[in-house]
């Protein structure tokens, strides 16, 4: 349940870039300004993971998910009711409250209930606001059935399942048990101190060499990619002509490859369990060169990413056949959709027992990186056009092969010393 609501966060964002023209043309405003919807929410999607993630390693992952559900769907409801882009602007601030820390929670989920060897696995327009009144159902209805059967994981309250629920951690999975882990439960679970969330936490993680490396190479990619993003909508309308339904569709191949790549990443990361003889455990041996287990075949994958870039932008300053553009889109998102699983990864395994929070850490830097990307694009494609603006994308990720060089070599080696 926990992979699922994560999805909502990516979600709610790519389902806004196809409706950026239309809502424009709706309320009456200019495209930058628009964009500064998008702005703003990565700005909040940058603060509110630290705060959630907090949160849930301190009070546990339930309550958490509870609070995040009833944000992100009032926050829906609104956007699908407003006719002025201040209101816009507010509610998608609102949104991205909701919605940006469920990846951090599902992340320290993930961490709870999994052992290492088994972590890489897992990690048209019509009335344009009916997108998000589909967010609404869909949510709502996700959101019931977490409400009622998404049991609390984290081990500081329920233990390794051997305590006892209670109160708002309780659900109804606690009745479909075995009777064997029922008889376990010899005590009740003990109520979290109640605490403010320290949003600063995330910042002990960036203070940790290894952890700041590897949430650089998330972020540069991330950048890049909603940089591409959300210039694909409006480069479609405005070079190809496509009306907002077909525009719309031209997100399909960009998602069904980053889908298959997070799944083939997962079953590579499984298959890479061995490296020198040794079987990746569940344990945290500073000895262990876990970095080059996870980040194995990264080099291809930043590569081809770059080239997916500056390809992009020929396409669309040279004004090639769409198909050169899609296809370019195709492989954007195998490759950083790999990047995306492998260091996401491999920060939950450097940072087992504070995963939310290290996730939380993840969000405020490739957010505030995302934001300034998105800033930039229109003002360094007016100025350099197309093409040269997306071969500097692709410059920032090749800066991304030395950090990879430099985590494989040296990670170990830091691992020690921190211990």
């Amino acid at each position: 349940m926990s992979s699922p609501a994560g999805a909502f966060s990516t979600l709610c964002s790519y389902i806004y870039y196809p409706a950026l023209v239309p809502i424009a043309a709706e309320l009456g405003v200019p495209i930058i300004l628009v964009n500064l919807t998008i702005t703003s929410y990565l700005v909040v999607a940058a603060i509110a993971p630290a705060i959630m993630g907090s949160m849930a390693d301190q009070s546990g992952r339930r309550p958490i998910y509870i609070l995040m559900f009833a944000l992100f769907i009032g926050a829906n409801v609104g956007i699908a009711l407003q006719t002025s882009f201040p209101a816009l602007l507010v509610l998608r601030m609102l949104q991205s409250a909701g919605s940006s820390g469920l990846i951090a929670v599902a992340y320290g989920v993930i961490a709870d209930v999994t052992t290492r060897s088994e972590r890489g696995g897992y990690c048209g327009m019509f009335d344009l606001l009916w997108i998000f009144w589909f967010l609404v159902i869909l949510t709502s209805s996700h959101f019931l059935l977490m409400l009622v059967f998404f049991p609390e994981t984290q081990p500081k309250i329920v233990g390794d399942g051997s305590l006892k629920a209670q109160g708002v951690y309780r659900s109804l999975f606690c009745v479909f048990q075995s009777r064997e882990i029922r008889g376990r439960q010899t005590s009740a679970a003990m109520k979290p101190r109640i605490s403010w969330p320290n949003p600063f936490a995330c910042l002990r993680i960036l203070g940790n060499k290894e952890s700041l490396i590897v949430i650089l190479l998330y972020s540069i990619t991330y950048a890049v990619k909603m940089a591409l993003q959300a210039s694909l909508g409006v480069q479609c309308v405005e070079i190809y002509h496509l009306d907002y339904l077909t525009a719309g569709l031209i997100y399909l191949p960009a998602g069904v490859s980053g889908a298959v790549a997070a799944f083939l990443t997962g079953r590579w990361n499984q298959s890479t369990q061995r490296f020198r003889g040794q079987e990746i455990m569940d344990g945290d041996s500073a000895e262990f060169p876990i970095e080059a287990i996870r980040l194995k075949g990264a080099y291809v994958l930043i590569i081809a990413s770059a080239l997916g870039s500056v390809g992009y932008g020929l396409a669309l300053m040279t004004r090639a056949h769409i198909s050169v553009m899609i296809i370019m889109q195709f492989m954007i998102g195998l490759t950083t959709s790999g990047i995306f699983t492998m260091s996401a990864t491999l920060l939950t395994d450097l940072n087992k027992h504070q995963s939310a929070t290290a996730q939380g850490a993840c969000s405020l830097v490739r957010c505030l990186g995302a934001g300034a990307a998105i800033a930039a694009m229109q003002p360094l494609a007016d100025a350099a056009r197309l093409g040269w603006c997306f071969a500097v994308f692709a410059f920032l990720l090749v800066l991304e092969v030395p950090l990879v060089w430099l985590i494989v070599k040296r990670g170990v080696q830091w691992r020690r010393v921190g211990t």
